[in-house]
């Protein structure tokens, strides 16, 4: 029965409940009736070490600082990986758990699920998030001893674990080949927010400093993510369209933030570039209700190209209309919902955002079929179910 089974899950990426996909995962099987425990970093507001939230049992860890460096995310993630094997160990004295749920990156935690999985018996999930091969290249343009040595850790992981979680129809189509899983293993669970937690706001004009738009983004600031080419838009936008009544509110944070904000300044657009770092609950939900367009600016790369940018399904949530290169999942997640530029080409992204201020109609209806997609196909009402069936089918194996 799953009112029987314990469950562990652990995550390294983002402190939680601030990582909204395992937290809606966890929430959802606490209300199945598996009893959950969660390790995860501190950060974002989340520094106890233990706590215990809506039932959910939070075990939390320290991480160096930050790095965007092949050393920096070593030095991070065997840290990671030392902590959350003491973390699980400190789990399985107290609590004991029959299913460990892994998430990626880094794809190092089949260390950890193994060592349980083969002296203890207990079940492995592997919740794929992120391709890391992918995104080592994306990050440093090179494959290397690295590289190879990610897809390495990849495979072992798929080895280990007896179901696979994906969070769209290309990691899913990795699942099946890298990953050698069988397809009766391998489970599509999208991450679209709750939208009884995710809810629209009454707009906020203070966010607009005065000006007559906002543009919005949202996410981690790295190097795959392309928050330089945003700025150069924003410079085209600025300097030579001459748009000085717009306001763009970049929300989040990352590696990459310091050179970030040195290229706002080199480009001359800090009175225009808001860098607001992370924000959460009513704040992040009101900031958002209030931009009049939401931008994904990731360029083409193959760890792009076969990501779904959460991002993008908190902009349908919000009902708002976005811009992004036309990258294949981003177009699979919002169809309709959203203009494309053709890939890495920044003057025609800058033009897209313009055409949208230019026509209140045309930003309604993009917005309206976001909202529409999400209600009717995405949201984690849809997603839930799958991913009880996947903790169905690792129960009964």
């Amino acid at each position: 029965m799953a009112s029987a089974k314990k469950v562990l899950i652990i995550v390294e990426n983002l402190p939680v409940p601030f990582d909204r996909r395992v937290w809606m995962e966890a929430t959802t099987l606490k209300k199945a009736g598996y009893e959950v425990a969660v390790i995860s970093p501190t950060g974002n507001g989340f520094e106890k070490q233990y706590e215990v939230i809506e039932d959910i049992h939070i075990y939390r860890h320290p991480l160096p600082p930050e790095e965007s460096s092949v050393i920096g995310y070593l030095r991070e993630y065997s840290w990671a990986v030392n902590w959350q094997f003491r973390l699980a160990k400190k789990v399985w004295r107290e609590r004991g758990f029959d299913i460990v749920h892994i998430c990626n990156p880094p794809d190092l935690l089949f260390l950890i699920a193994g060592w349980f999985k083969l002296f203890h018996g207990v079940k492995v999930i592997f919740d794929h998030h992120d391709l890391s091969p992918e995104m080592y290249e994306a990050k440093y343009q090179r494959r290397d001893i690295f590289y190879y040595g990610l897809s390495w850790a990849e495979r072992l992981t798929y080895a280990t674990a007896n179901i696979a979680i994906s969070t769209n129809e290309s990691h899913k189509e990795v699942a099946l080949t890298r990953g050698h899983k069988q397809p009766e293993n391998v489970f599509v669970v999208r991450s679209a927010p709750d939208l009884g937690r995710f809810q629209r706001m009454t707009p906020n004009p203070a966010y607009r400093q005065g000006r007559n738009y906002l543009i919005g983004y949202m996410g981690v600031m790295g190097e795959p993510e392309g928050i330089d080419y945003l700025l150069r838009m924003v410079r085209y936008i600025v300097r030579e369209k001459k748009r000085q009544d717009i306001h763009f509110m970049l929300i989040g944070s990352g590696p990459a933030i310091e050179k970030l904000k040195l290229l706002s300044a080199e480009l001359d657009i800090t009175d225009f570039v808001e860098f607001t770092g992370f924000k959460q609950g009513e704040e992040l939900l009101e900031r958002l209700s209030s931009c009049d367009v939401c931008v994904e600016p990731s360029p083409t790369s193959s760890y792009n190209e076969n990501c779904t940018m959460n991002k993008i399904l908190e902009y349908m949530a919000m009902g708002k209309p976005i811009v992004q290169f036309d990258l294949r999942e981003g177009r699979r997640s919002a169809q309709e919902a959203s203009l494309y530029a053709k890939p890495n080409d920044e003057l025609e992204f800058a033009e897209k955002i313009l055409e949208l201020l230019a026509s209140p109609e045309l930003r309604d209806k993009i917005g309206k079929e976001g909202r529409y997609r999400m209600e009717k196909i995405l949201e984690w009402k849809y997603q839930a179910p799958k991913l009880l069936e996947a903790y169905e089918k690792v129960c009964q194996s």
